[in-house]
Order: structure tokens, then sequence, then C-alpha cells
């Protein structure tokens, strides 16, 4: 997989203030960026999954932390797809 890297400046005492290491920030920043565009329905599940640096599962499991439903069909939809396959 290609990456892309990208640079962030925080005041040099961040870390002292949150009690984080630097990979402890970067993580919580990773999740939150791919939470929040998975959110926003800029990217699909597993590609947040993979900006968040997480397996699948345990993406979604962070998803339900935040009360973000994995799924956005709307219950007629999953009704449909029910009786599709009926």
């Amino acid at each position: 997989m290609n990456t892309q890297r990208i640079s962030l400046d925080f005041p040099a005492d961040i870390l002292l203030a949150l009690n984080e290491t630097e990979n402890q920030l970067v993580q919580r920043i990773k999740l939150a960026l791919a939470v929040q565009l998975y959110k926003a329905q800029k990217l699909t599940v597993g590609k947040a999954a993979q900006i968040a640096g997480l397996a699948r599962l345990q993406f979604e499991t962070a998803l339900a932390d935040y009360n973000i439903p994995v799924s956005n069909l709307t219950a007629d939809e999953v009704m449909d797809d029910i009786s599709k396959l009926q």
C-alpha cells in the first residue's frame, strides 16, 4: 500500500498535557480522522479502517464506541433487501 505523509504542528508541551506518547497521539488522531470521514460518508468502512490502522472489525467496534452506526441503510432498505433474498 502506498502512503502519504502529512505533518502537523502542535504546541511543544502537548504530549505532556495529554500524558501520551507521540505514537499514542498519532493513533488517536488517525482514529478520529477516520471516524469523522466515515461519519461524513467520505470513506467506506474498509478505507476508514485502513486510515485508522485497524482491522475492519476493530474499526467497527470503535464506531460502536462512538455510537456511530456501521451501516447507513434505513430500516426500509434493510426490509427491501430481506424481501429480495426470500
